[in-house]
């Protein structure tokens, strides 16, 4: 189901079961994909991929952790900024505090970066390596405000042990 919205009900029914089930279809999807692949930056690729295209959000893609900075890796949606400082806006605070951060409201995240105009509400989950360290950051950016919510967050989680079980990380 490529979806204009999942939030949208379909023939009635609830929309986060909605969600939720295509979640659990582009993560069967994103298993056979990784089965026979160990490159991370090929698996990130079809993982921001298939979040874009299955839910259509304004932006998908990674950061990697180089230093003290995060540098844009693969993605999906437009041009984006291309480093952001440890600590800074919602990555850069989501890599701090290694921990996923739902911001309803871009707008009111005190400072936030504003790759894109049009993002109005945005997930970011760290992406962890050996020692609980933070390999990179996952970045979902959407028009609509208050578009993720901890569904999005859980299954989102899933999709990185994926990822991870299935990479060699950087």
């Amino acid at each position: 189901m490529s979806n204009q919205n999942t939030h949208e009900t379909l023939a009635g029914q609830d929309p986060e079961p909605v969600k939720a089930e295509v979640y659990k279809q582009l993560i069967k999807k994103l298993e056979s994909l990784m089965q026979d692949e160990s490159d991370f930056i090929a698996n990130v690729s079809n993982l921001c991929a298939l979040l874009h295209a299955e839910f259509d959000f304004h932006w998908v893609g990674i950061y990697r952790v180089v230093g003290k900075q995060l540098v844009l890796g693969p993605f999906q949606g437009p041009v984006a900024c291309t480093r952001i400082d440890y600590g800074k806006g919602v990555c850069g605070q989501a890599w701090k505090q290694q921990r996923a951060l739902i911001v309803d409201d871009v707008d009111a995240f005190p400072g936030h970066i504003a790759c894109s105009a049009l993002s109005r509400s945005e997930i970011v989950l760290p992406i962890f390596g050996g020692a609980a360290e933070v390999l990179a950051i996952l970045d979902i950016d959407d028009r609509a405000l208050a578009r993720f919510d901890d569904t999005d967050r859980l299954y989102l989680e899933q999709c990185l042990t994926v990822l991870t079980r299935s990479s060699d990380l950087l």
